[in-house]
């Protein structure tokens, strides 16, 4: 079995065992696991604290780190010039068809006013926000932090396209290019991908490419071509 000595030095036999061999793992995996228990107790009242303190703050504001690290790195964040980190508040729930009056004219089975779901999710709908917000930067990548009853709380990962230590970046100077201007409005993060229907593999996603209305247009299109 492994053992430490009394002195500052740690014996052989921790180091060259199976058990201090295959079980270390770095601080980010650490983390990772702490996110996946959302239940525990650590969580819990990490997470109750953390709600109390962002409902208190604008609905857009700028932070200094990730609170999420692990999970920042891995959707694309460095800490480094030129990346920004933007945390939102979003209302949960569905929203009332905007009629006149409350009426909508025509058939009943369209007479639906309240519990109207939209088709985007608030994951979505906040990186719009903050794109909207901050027109100058660029939406990488967004991922959730915190929720209660009434809000929804995500961190937007936000690059600026004129920093230098960005457009020197060959791995990430690509967003630099004019043709991904509020990328976050067409639906193309990973966000925007997912309530598309972009996301899955195999035979019932076939419907789906290159979008939902392309399918549409194409089986009810008639093409006559000339020689045929």
């Amino acid at each position: 079995s492994a053992r430490v000595s009394s002195g500052p030095w740690l014996s052989l036999s921790l180091l060259w065992s199976p058990l201090g061999r295959f079980s270390s793992m770095g601080a980010y995996k650490y983390i990772n696991e702490l996110w996946k228990k959302k239940q525990s107790d650590v969580m819990r009242f990490l997470l109750r604290v953390r709600c109390w303190e962002y409902r208190h703050l604008p609905a857009i504001h700028r932070v200094n780190r990730p609170t999420r690290p692990e999970k920042a790195h891995r959707l694309g964040y460095k800490a480094k010039n030129g990346y920004v980190i933007y945390r939102i508040r979003i209302r949960r729930g569905g929203h009332k068809k905007q009629v006149r009056k409350g009426i909508v004219y025509g058939k009943p089975s369209t007479h639906g006013v309240n519990e109207w779901k939209s088709a985007k999710n608030k994951q979505s709908v906040a990186e719009e926000r903050v794109g909207k917000r901050c027109g100058g930067l660029r939406v990488l990548n967004s991922y959730w932090v915190n929720q209660d009853s009434t809000f929804k709380f995500y961190e937007v990962i936000c690059i600026d396209p004129a920093h230098k230590a960005i457009r020197r970046d060959p791995r990430i100077n690509w967003i630099c290019n004019p043709v991904h201007k509020h990328r976050e409005a067409r639906g193309l993060t990973s966000a925007g991908r997912k309530h598309r229907g972009l996301v899955g593999k195999g035979h019932g996603y076939l419907k789906n490419r290159g979008s939902r209305h392309a399918v549409w247009k194409r089986h009810n299109t008639l093409s006559l071509r000339r020689y045929r």
